[in-house]
């Protein structure tokens, strides 16, 4: 990325700012990386743990499998997901507040005894397999914004914050160029107009 600047002083103070800003935002800029990739990391870690409890339960429960036939298709169904916005490292990530069911009534007389026991496993799993979903989603977002954060570090720390220093630079260079020229001008114009008043004089 080329910048654009000019050799004069509205330009030099107007790179020298830009400079600062990003040289006074990359340790914060840094300090969101490290933060995001190590919530990242926990949040991948946290949604596999859930995945394995599922699968897990899954086949504690395996000895049920025969049961389940009897189950009522339908007495059980999630109604809705109640989800927060959490921030983490500046980032708005979702987490679970609870999952609201929806259990059809039935007759626990008339019913087999395990009824009650199948719906509370069913909503055990309903709620790991959820959580597990909702942690994989937040590490997808902070994964991405970790890309994002990177990506600005690395224009900062290795395109502009350099690109401005070396702008800085050539404007400075110019500029005592154009200095040391114009001392020189103004001496040679000195010497000439001694020279011709020494010849006047002579």
């Amino acid at each position: 990325m080329a910048i654009k600047f000019q050799y004069n002083k509205t330009s030099l103070t107007n790179l020298g700012k830009q400079l600062k800003v990003r040289e006074r935002a990359l340790p914060t800029l840094k300090n969101k990386e490290s933060a995001l990739r190590v919530s990242v990391i926990a949040a991948k870690a946290e949604s596999e743990r859930l995945q394995r409890e599922l699968e897990q339960a899954l086949q504690a429960y395996d000895y049920m499998a025969g049961l389940w036939n009897e189950f009522e298709p339908g007495l059980i169904s999630v109604k809705d997901v109640e989800l927060a916005i959490v921030k983490v490292a500046g980032v708005r990530t979702p987490e679970l507040r609870q999952v609201i069911y929806d259990v059809k009534p039935f007759d626990a007389f008339a019913k087999p005894m395990w009824y009650s026991e199948g719906v509370a496993i069913l909503k055990k799993l309903a709620q790991l397999g959820i959580e597990s979903e909702v942690f994989a989603e937040k590490s997808r977002i902070l994964e991405f914004q970790r890309k994002k954060t990177t990506q600005k570090v690395n224009l900062y720390e290795k395109v502009q914050i350099p690109g401005y220093q070396e702008a800085i630079r050539k404007i400075k260079r110019f500029m005592e160029d154009e200095e040391n020229l114009s001392k020189a001008s103004q001496k040679i114009v000195k010497n000439r107009h001694q020279q011709e008043e020494e010849e006047e004089e002579a």
